[in-house]
């Protein structure tokens, strides 16, 4: 799959303090191989690159600088990201036409200008031009005092406040061609042979890091993408209760699920499971049990327990590898299908297999419902377990979740539960009503770093129903 992706300017790092012509880099192998191992500990591809961006500056005494990504296939992601440059500085610096960029000359495969320094460093002596093909670095060591600099550079270098610049190109299979990353000198300055061979050193393994990290987000962004599609566009509007629902996806793609599926004469069935795995195939078989299971609830959702039912058989003929998680719940108005009236409670009708249980929220209670203990789909030779009524009262609002929500909060399973609970109990009065509101103060208050963590492999699933009737 192919997926469209935009240029963007990603962040922006303060410069490194100090002054950048005259700072003494780090000499010994094990300052670099410091360096190496804070780059490895990145997880993210933005993360990876400000670091990249930092070493190579402490490696040849720059302070600022930017670094381009552009993968040479054409699919980007395509990024750019400054040290001691802000959006507006990086928006001058592209201003400048590419034939007199050192990193654009390098992606564009454009050669350097005459009298131009090579990739060793050295001025060519019959004047030609140096061709882009195996160039791996570049510099300008005086931006105002060499002739033939473009007009439009030597006026956007004094106006950003340097007069030097350093260049190196990233490449790594099988991409060829990753990107380039610039640094800055205040002052007309370049590496030194050593330098030049400490910062080569680092470039080799920091291109092959971040063509690691580049393939996991791409997966990452494919597996996103066929989650998102295999999941409801919206949700739908039944009379007597409000919907919302929060949904995160882990790097990798899993196989977490939700649904709310309006069924005839008002009654209204949710969905919340998980597929074992991760990965494209857990998505794929995430999108087959969730169409299966909107099929056996229009057929028989009055009865939770027969949907899961025939779910595990299908489970078992069709994904006998896999196990899943499941919990269905079925809710029709008050006073049935007919609507009579009167003061008919509402009733809520539901079934786990082997999943987190549901909380309920209102202004009187806030408790877990007790499902009865079973496994997940797929796991016994054969599934059972009792169906479970709560009667819902009007202003109390039903929490189905994943139990990602759980793992990423890193504590352990009865804490989860615990903070859970605290969180749902703290939900402010003026914010009781609203299934948005509510979903919101929980994951502000158990997951403060937001859902999409990079740090977490978890899928998150919140899906809240607010009964006001």
């Amino acid at each position: 799959m192919t997926l469209p992706h935009v240029p963007k300017v990603a962040g922006t790092e303060p410069p490194l303090s100090g002054s950048a012509h005259t700072a003494d880099p780090p000499a010994d192998p094990d300052t670099l191989h410091d360096l190496t191992e804070r780059l490895a500990c990145t997880r993210t591809l933005p993360d990876a690159l400000r670091e990249v961006l930092r070493a190579g500056a402490a490696l040849i005494g720059a302070g600022r600088g930017l670094i381009v990504i552009e993968p040479a296939d054409g699919l980007g992601p395509d990024t750019t990201i400054g040290l001691g440059l802000g959006p507006a500085d990086i928006g001058h610096i592209e201003t400048v036409p590419h034939r007199a960029l050192p990193h654009r000359r390098m992606l564009d495969g454009l050669p350097e200008p005459d009298g131009g320094h090579d990739a060793t460093g050295s001025r060519p002596e019959d004047g030609t031009r140096t061709e882009a093909a195996g160039r791996t670095e570049t510099a300008e060591p005086d931006i105002p005092g060499t002739k033939g600099i473009d007009p439009r550079l030597r006026e956007v270098a004094a106006r950003l406040g340097y007069a030097a610049s350093y260049t190196v190109r990233l490449a790594a299979d099988p991409y060829g061609g990753l990107g380039a990353a610039t640094w800055l000198y205040d002052e007309p300055a370049e590496p030194t042979e050593r330098q030049r061979h400490l910062i080569g050193r680092y470039r080799s393994y920091a291109s092959e890091h971040l063509a690691r990290l580049l393939e996991l987000d791409r997966h990452r962004e494919t597996a996103t993408a066929l989650g998102e599609e295999l999941l409801p566009h919206r949700l739908p509007r039944v009379p007597g209760v409000r919907l919302a629902v929060r949904h995160g996806s882990g790097p990798r793609g899993g196989g977490d699920w939700y649904d709310a599926l309006p069924l005839p004469d008002g009654a209204l069935g949710l969905a919340v499971g998980s597929v074992s795995g991760s990965g494209p195939g857990a998505v794929a078989a995430m999108g087959r049990l969730r169409a299966s299971l909107r099929a056996y609830a229009v057929m028989e959702g009055e009865d939770p327990v027969a949907v899961l039912s025939d779910l595990e058989l299908l489970m078992r003929l069709a994904e006998p590898a896999r196990t899943a998680t499941a919990l269905f719940a079925f809710t029709e108005p008050p006073g049935g299908p007919a609507g009579l009236p009167g003061d008919a409670p509402r009733t809520l009708t539901l079934a786990g297999a082997g999943h987190c249980p549901p909380l309920i929220v209102g202004e009187r209670r806030t408790e877990f419902v007790e499902t009865s203990l079973s496994a997940p789909l797929g796991m016994l030779a054969c599934w059972e377990a009792p169906s479970v009524e709560i009667e819902p009262a009007p202003g109390e609002t039903l929490l189905l979740y994943s139990d990602g929500l759980l793992h990423r909060t890193g504590d352990t399973t009865d804490r989860a539960f615990a903070r859970l609970h605290a969180a749902a109990a703290r939900v402010p009065r003026r914010s009781r009503r609203d299934p948005d509101a509510i979903a919101d103060h929980i994951l502000a208050a158990l997951l403060p770093q937001g859902l999409d963590d990079p740090a977490s492999d978890e899928d998150v699933i919140l899906l809240a129903a607010h009964f006001e009737a």
